[in-house]
């Protein structure tokens, strides 16, 4: 029974993105908008297939940004947050500069990353965990917080070490925030990623939608936007499988399986 549900709701999904697509087209075809206004569903395809070794070059190197920018958030929002939970002094500090860091335009800042760190791959994947980095921290610290008192009390009564309460107790109860964090932060990083390819791109997905802005060719630019909509999707169930499968006692995914 379980399979028909899921398979009735691909079914259900699958028919949603047609109706939108033959809308698209239908409306382009109906009202004669200009392809470089708005290309039918059918240009961008023939697009996509007519040229895939370059799609694919581009989307690989963006997938490599996010990717690489997204496990620095992971490892610096997760220390980060241990260290906010673990010092009254830090939790001042740190939180200060994550909000007031948090406030300024990251494409302000992709300019400096530049210039400290050059044209290549490097600031674009430090401006992709900057953005990304945000959300896995708050996440991480809520979780590392919402513990039950008395399980501290009791660890701390039988005079275990602080390093093993945080590895053993706080780590283990905040798994659920830290992978709702990394949810959140799969698509921040992408968005980085094609930020720091509008800034200072040679390659990738945000540069391609660059030059082709220059150029008027709508149906690369729609192209590389559809790419980019289908590799966020794409990260994001990875994330969620990530968490099905390290996670299957935990309430949330109960709570999916049984509406599936």
């Amino acid at each position: 029974m379980r399979w028909w549900k899921q398979s009735e709701y691909g079914r259900t999904v699958a028919f949603v993105l047609l109706l939108v697509v033959g809308l698209w087209e239908l409306a382009v075809r109906m009202f004669g908008i200009r392809a470089f206004l708005l290309p039918p569903p059918s240009s961008i395809a023939v697009e996509i297939f007519n040229n895939p070794g370059f799609y694919g070059y581009q989307s690989l190197y963006t997938i490599y940004i996010t990717a690489m920018g997204f496990a620095l958030a992971i490892i610096f929002g997760i220390g980060l947050a241990i260290a906010i939970v673990s010092s009254k002094l830090l939790d001042r500090v740190l939180y200060t500069l994550l909000i007031a860091s948090n406030s300024v335009p990251k494409v302000a800042l992709a300019p400096i990353f530049v210039i400290w760190l050059g044209t290549g791959g490097e600031p674009k994947v430090a401006i992709a965990a900057l953005i990304a980095v945000f959300p896995i921290v708050i996440n991480t610290t809520l979780g590392l917080r919402a513990v039950d008192p008395d399980m501290i009390d009791l660890a701390r009564s039988a005079r275990a070490p602080n390093h093993d309460v945080m590895l053993k107790i706080r780590l283990p109860n905040a798994l659920p925030s830290i992978f709702a964090g990394a949810k959140v932060g799969i698509s921040f990083a992408l968005i980085g990623a094609i930020v720091g390819e509008f800034v200072a791109g040679e390659r990738g997905l945000g540069y391609v939608i660059l030059t082709s802005q220059a150029t008027f060719n709508s149906p690369r630019a729609f192209a590389a936007i559809i790419l980019l909509s289908v590799i966020g999707t794409v990260m994001f169930f990875i994330v969620e499988l990530c968490e099905r499968w390290l996670l299957p006692w935990h309430v949330s995914q109960r709570s999916a399986k049984a509406a599936h």
